[in-house]
C-alpha cells in the first residue's frame, strides 16, 4: 500500500454516512464561489448509481473520501472501465469526481487510494478526470475560472490543477470551449448553409418529442460512428445512450435539435443543442430540489428565461463529410436560436487535435475562451 499521511484518513465511500459525505462535499468545498454552478444532488446520485446507470454494467466504481479531524476534506472515484480497456488495449484506471480543499496532503492521499485500486486491478496507467466516462463530463478546468459552466461541463477552482500535478499527473490532451454570439452568423455560415440546403439532396429536419424514441436509435448509430476515430473514444452502449436521452428530453428544446437524411431516408448527420439549464440551477445553492428548489428550477427554466445553449452532439458520417452538411445543420440551429430568444452558445470540449471541429467552431464565429485538460500517470 502507498503511505498515507497520518493526519489524513481515507475511507471507502460506497455506502452509509461516507457516501452521504461524498455527495455533500462539493457544497462544503465550493459553496462560497459565486461562479460555481452547484450540481443537483439527484444528478450526482444518478451518475453514481450502480443499479440504474447502465454504464456500470461494464464498469466497476470505487469511491473514496478523505477526512481530517473527522471532517470530510476531499473525495475521488476510481473507475475500471472494461469496455475502454478492451477497445484500446490498455490496462487503465480512470479517476473522476475529484473535489478537495486546497490541501496537497489530502489530495495526495486520495490519489494514493486510486493508485492502490489500480494496482489491485492489475492496471499500469491512470487517466482522468472522467465523471464517470468519456460520454459524460470529462476534464479539469485550467482557465476562465470566473465564467460559470454550461450544462454537462465540469468546473473547478484554479488550485485543483496544482494538486493534481503535485500527485505526479501530467497533461494528456486539452479540450477547448468556444463562446458564440447566437445573433452573429459568420460569412461562411450564411453563404454555405443556405447553398447546401438549396441543393436538395439532403433533407434537414428537427427532432420532435413524438418520434424521439424511434429517432434516438438512429442518432445513437450516427453518434458512435461519427466519433469512433476520436481520441480514446468508447462507443456508448444502446442502454447508456438511451439513458442520456431520457435525462435530456426533460429539458430539450426541439427547435435546436436537427438531423440530416439522404434520399434513402438514412440519417447521415446530427447536431443537437440544448438549453443551458445551469442558468436555472445556479440559484439552488445546496443542490436540493426540496422543499423549494424545484420551484426555482421551474421558474428559471420557463420558456424564454434561459439565454444560453450548448452544442451537445455533432457529427456527420464519414462518406458524407466535406459537403457542407455540418454547416447547414448549424445554420438551421442558430437561425432557430435567434428566433427563440437565445443570445449566446457554447461549443464545448473540442479536442485540440480535432481540426475539423475547431474549424466548425470558427465558422460559427466562436471565440476560444475556456480549456479543460486530461491528465495521466504511469504506475511503476
Amino acid at each position: 500500500m502507498n503511505a498515507i499521511p497520518a493526519e489524513v484518513v481515507v475511507m471507502p465511500a460506497d455506502e452509509g454516512q461516507a457516501f452521504c459525505d461524498f455527495i455533500d462535499l462539493p457544497y462544503r468545498v465550493r459553496g462560497g464561489d459565486p461562479d460555481w454552478v452547484p450540481p443537483l444532488r439527484i444528478q450526482q446520485r444518478d451518475a453514481l448509481d450502480r443499479i440504474r446507470n447502465p454504464f456500470y454494467r461494464h464498469a466497476e466504481l470505487r469511491l473514496f473520501i478523505a477526512y481530517r479531524a473527522g471532517q470530510p476534506v476531499g473525495r475521488i472515484a476510481a473507475i475500471n472501465n472494461a469496455v475502454h480497456n478492451q477497445t484500446h488495449g490498455e490496462r487503465t484506471t480512470q479517476w473522476g469526481f475529484f473535489e478537495c480543499e486546497n490541501e496537497k496532503v489530502a489530495a495526495s492521499a486520495l490519489f494514493a487510494a486510486v493508485e492502490d485500486a489500480a494496482a489491485g486491478w492489475g492496471h499500469d496507467l491512470l487517466r482522468g478526470p472522467f465523471n464517470p466516462s468519456v460520454n459524460d463530463e470529462i476534464g479539469l478546468q485550467i482557465d476562465a475560472f470566473d465564467r460559470p459552466s454550461f450544462i454537462m461541463i465540469p468546473s473547478n477552482p484554479a488550485y485543483y490543477r496544482p494538486l493534481v500535478e503535485a500527485a505526479g499527473y501530467s497533461k494528456t490532451v486539452d479540450l477547448y470551449c468556444f463562446w458564440i454570439d447566437a445573433g452573429t452568423l459568420s460569412g461562411e455560415l450564411t453563404r454555405v448553409g443556405p447553398a447546401t440546403i438549396a441543393r436538395g439532396n439532403i433533407r434537414y429536419r428537427k427532432l420532435n418529442k413524438a418520434t424521439l424514441d424511434r429517432d434516438a436509435e438512429k442518432i445513437w448509430r450516427v453518434y458512435n460512428s461519427a466519433w469512433e476515430k476520436n481520441w480514446l473514444w468508447v462507443h456508448a452502449t444502446r442502454e447508456e445512450f438511451l439513458h442520456l436521452v431520457k435525462n435530456l428530453r426533460q429539458i430539450a428544446d426541439f427547435d435546436l435539435a436537427w438531423v440530416a437524411e439522404n434520399s434513402d431516408g438514412e440519417m447521415v448527420g446530427i447536431s443537437i443543442a440544448i438549453p443551458n439549464i445551469n442558468e436555472a440551477i445556479m440559484p439552488i445553492r445546496d443542490g436540493r430540489l426540496l422543499p423549494l428548489g424545484w420551484l426555482r428550477l421551474l421558474w428559471g427554466s420557463r420558456r424564454g428565461a434561459i439565454k444560453g445553449l450548448r452544442f451537445l452532439v455533432m457529427g456527420v458520417l464519414e462518406p458524407w463529410r466535406g459537403q457542407g452538411i455540418d454547416v447547414a445543420l448549424n445554420y438551421n440551429q442558430l437561425q432557430e436560436a435567434v428566433r427563440g430568444g437565445y443570445t449566446h452558445a457554447e461549443m464545448s470540449q473540442i479536442l485540440e487535435t480535432n481540426t475539423s471541429m475547431l474549424n466548425a467552431a470558427t465558422r460559427m464565429g466562436g471565440v476560444r475562451y475556456k480549456t479543460h485538460r486530461m491528465f495521466e500517470k504511469a504506475l511503476h
